[in-house]
């Protein structure tokens, strides 16, 4: 059985021109017109038992994928033993799967916020603001992370644009300080990219942006939600309290 989070994953992927093989015990996602968006062109493990077995998802990754320098192979669930990976040089990281059945609770914002659609010129914050963190981060050549954060955004505006999905902010005295995406999947709405400025945090900006979202998503025919986030990412708390609940975690077996 195929985790939420990756079957809503797979779906926005191909939304997006993502090609998907399934070769029964693995699936192959490549992404042409996004080559360095890593979890656009990686590996995603179906078989439980053999999560494990560092050594063989990995010659299979490099035969897919030749000219990748870094390892992006999804695992269904924690090896119970992880001695391979670790001396492949991957890290394994837990996310948590997140879903509510029923419509998620929407906080009022407090005095001097506002909350609305993306209109066209937060396309071109968000893009800023993505990119300036991500090159803050480095690790890559600053063409890679450009063309990256340009594509990602492109997609995603392009899904706006033929009603796939929406995004919303939420603004204090003009500046975006928080904001968040839903993409209509079937029935299900996926968040995706829940963020708000650390100087903002805690004010339930974002439990407002998920209920303004699962609305907006439910006008469309969705009537579950599901969310991703990492296993020690202290949101998860803010999720639960707007009445999501656990699923089936997932893996992510990553080399830079």
């Amino acid at each position: 059985m195929i985790s939420p989070g990756w079957k809503t994953d797979l779906s926005i992927l191909e939304m997006s021109g993502s090609i998907i093989e399934d070769f029964g015990d693995h699936l192959v996602v490549r992404t042409p017109r996004n080559p360095n968006y890593h979890w656009g062109n990686c590996i995603l493990v179906t078989a439980p038992e053999s999560a494990a077995d560092a050594d063989k998802w990995i010659q299979r990754y490099n035969h897919v994928f030749p000219q990748n320098q870094w390892l992006s192979i999804g695992l269904p669930e924690m090896p119970t033993d992880s001695d391979e990976w670790i001396r492949h040089g991957a890290t394994l990281t837990q996310f948590d799967v997140l879903s509510a059945a029923t419509l998620p609770m929407q906080q009022p914002l407090e005095t001097g916020y506002t909350a609305r659609m993306f209109q066209e010129q937060d396309w071109k914050t968000l893009t800023e603001r993505e990119l300036a963190e991500a090159l803050s981060e480095g690790g890559y050549k600053p063409e890679v992370i450009e063309s990256f954060v340009l594509e990602t955004n492109s997609s995603r505006k392009q899904m706006v644009d033929s009603g796939k999905a929406a995004w919303f902010g939420v603004f204090f005295d003009g500046e975006m300080v928080s904001n968040l995406g839903i993409v209509v999947c079937g029935e299900t709405g996926r968040y995706q990219s829940v963020e708000t400025n650390s100087n903002h945090r805690r004010k339930g900006l974002a439990s407002h942006l998920l209920g303004l979202a699962a609305s907006w998503s439910q006008e469309q025919g969705c009537r579950d939600w599901v969310l991703v986030t990492e296993e020690t990412n202290d949101a998860g708390r803010v999720y639960r309290l707007a009445g999501f609940s656990s699923d089936v975690s997932v893996v992510n077996a990553y080399r830079k």
